[in-house]
């Protein structure tokens, strides 16, 4: 699995007041009609009880600079900890957004699935909002790499 190459991105949710997050690189689109994508976590991830059906979940994909951030979220640190770094607000969900992040899905978990020594999760998507970041950041044989440049539109679309 180390050979199949994905964004890195930082999955939240919660509040700004109580904020929970982890790194995930298991995040693929689902379909666009509903738009939902689908995020794997961990059975035994401590994160895991605060990710529930009809909670909110944003997908935060991570730039090429913010590989610090990204082991940041799969450490040892806590929520306090975790969230120290970057600035965080929120858009639809309530759920924490991350201004620097490339892209992110702001979502509400429609479903969880359990498969093997993971928890499916699928998010239907109730806004974006796309950066200015201009490099991505991928994971692939357990390492980070960076994406070419590719200019992107900053702003929000609510869903």
């Amino acid at each position: 699995m180390a050979r199949l190459g994905a964004a890195v991105t930082v999955v939240t949710t919660g509040s700004l007041a109580q904020p929970v997050g982890f790194t995930a690189s298991a995040v693929c689109s689902v379909t666009d009609d509903p738009p939902t994508v689908l995020v794997c976590l961990k059975r035994s991830s401590r994160v895991r009880p605060s990710f529930i059906e009809g909670a909110a979940m944003c997908v935060n994909v991570l730039a090429a600079n913010q590989e610090e951030l990204s082991n940041r979220f799969a450490g040892p640190l806590s929520a306090v900890e975790r969230f120290a770094a970057g600035h965080w607000e929120t858009l639809m969900t309530g759920a924490p957004v991350l201004n620097e992040a490339v892209v992110s899905l702001d979502c509400r978990i429609s479903r969880l699935v359990e498969e093997g020594t993971h928890t499916v999760m699928f998010g239907r998507v109730q806004a974006l909002r796309l950066g200015s970041t201009a490099h991505g950041l991928v994971y692939f044989n357990r390492s980070y790499h960076r994406l070419p440049y590719v200019e992107a539109f900053d702003g929000v679309i609510d869903n």
